[in-house]
């Protein structure tokens, strides 16, 4: 469930998904086109027991000294040391402002009594004259002080052809996944962040019990309707389920829910896509008919009184319910406000339940002034 709720946030956020990512990646070419080439070269010296010193039994002996790793490791540490670096970099004729982008170290290869020393710099041809200098230095160094293993060139150093840094291709494609994590953790949290207040946006608006528009966003609707068009036409209706009255204080709330909700069902299918339908109170369902006059939504709102005199089943299988409805019609003319608009609809409905014999009573009013005209039963 979690996974879905997901999901939906980044396909609802794709868009800031796609901006990250592509930001990255130009970010890191940007970067890759600004960096300096940088090189690397490495040198190989391998270490052995010296045939000059020992033969025989001792040299079964330094053999197995040798496995200890102890005296590879030690001579791993003077191909690092600074002191040899600082010499080498001394006798070659170069200052240390001129190596501040250099770089060297030594490691111990694995399960081999070999050492490797790289040097990285943006020089190729001064990263090799280092490497090769310093390993030589370092293997004078070592043979005055340790004279039972001998420490030579394997592989000398030899300049690289091509930069290993910036990498565009690889940089790139790192900053793009790297790019759609970040935006993906983006869009969950700008989803996480907006989600309060787009349900407190929703709440606003849409009833949660019937999923119907609130009665205070339907009366706004019609007080837009009636500024926007002062001079227009569009009817009102007021649908009232008589046979809740009585029961919607008692009933589980999860049934008044389902019956609500089916209600507004019902009301959406019979009507177009502008219409406008809203919760007026416990047991009432306004409906606003934009340029409908009123025969027109007498007409429609008779389907929907048919339709909602179907009985509703509380429970699948269990008690049904009839609802009863009643509804109440009134046409907007110029002049008219929301207020008396609301009162005539209130009055409308009442003549609707009194009206036994009728599906739809719709009071009309001549000059702008409600009236009380009741020969248009429908």
């Amino acid at each position: 469930m979690e996974l879905r709720l997901y999901l939906r946030m980044l396909r609802r956020s794709w868009w800031l998904i796609l901006l990250t990512a592509i930001i990255a990646t130009n970010v890191a070419l940007l970067a890759d086109y600004l960096a300096v080439p940088m090189y690397q070269t490495s040198a190989r010296f391998v270490v052995s027991p010296s045939s000059d010193v020992i033969s025989g039994r001792d040299a079964v002996s330094s053999l197995a000294t040798l496995d200890k790793r102890s005296i590879v490791s030690t001579y791993a540490e003077f191909l690092n040391s600074w002191r040899i670096y600082q010499d080498t970099v001394t006798l070659l004729g170069l200052s240390p402002a001129m190596l501040r982008d250099y770089t060297h170290n030594a490691v111990v290869l694995p399960d081999a009594n070999i050492l490797e020393l790289t040097v990285v710099g943006p020089d190729p041809e001064l990263i090799t004259t280092l490497a090769n200098s310093i390993g030589q230095r370092a293997i004078g160094e070592i043979q005055d002080v340790y004279k039972v293993y001998d420490i030579r060139f394997l592989d000398p150093a030899v300049p690289p052809t091509k930069p290993f840094s910036p990498n565009p291709l690889r940089d790139a494609s790192l900053a793009m996944v790297l790019g759609i994590v970040a935006g993906s953790a983006l869009a969950i949290l700008k989803e996480q962040i907006l989600a309060p207040l787009d349900v407190y946006r929703r709440r606003r608006i849409f009833d949660s019990v019937s999923r119907a528009f609130t009665r205070r966003h339907f009366n706004h609707r019609v007080q837009e309707q009636i500024e926007r068009s002062p001079d227009g036409l569009f009817s009102l209706g007021l649908l009232q389920l008589a046979g809740l009255e009585d029961l919607i204080d008692t009933l589980p709330q999860p049934i008044v829910q389902r019956v609500l909700r089916h209600v507004t069902d019902i009301l959406r299918r019979e009507l177009r896509g502008n219409d406008i339908i809203g919760r007026w109170n416990d047991i009432h369902f306004a409906i606003m008919l934009p340029s409908t006059p009123g025969q027109g939504a007498a007409r429609t709102l008779r389907r929907v009184h048919q339709a909602l005199s179907e009985p509703v089943e509380l429970e699948p299988g269990g008690d049904v319910l009839q609802l009863e409805p009643h509804i109440g019609i009134v046409v907007y003319y110029n002049g008219d406000t929301l207020q008396n608009l609301s009162q005539r609809l209130e009055a409308s409905v009442e003549r609707a339940r009194r009206s036994q014999d009728s599906a739809a009573y719709l009071m009309e009013t001549m000059d702008g002034i409600p009236g009380l005209k009741e020969n248009d039963r429908v």
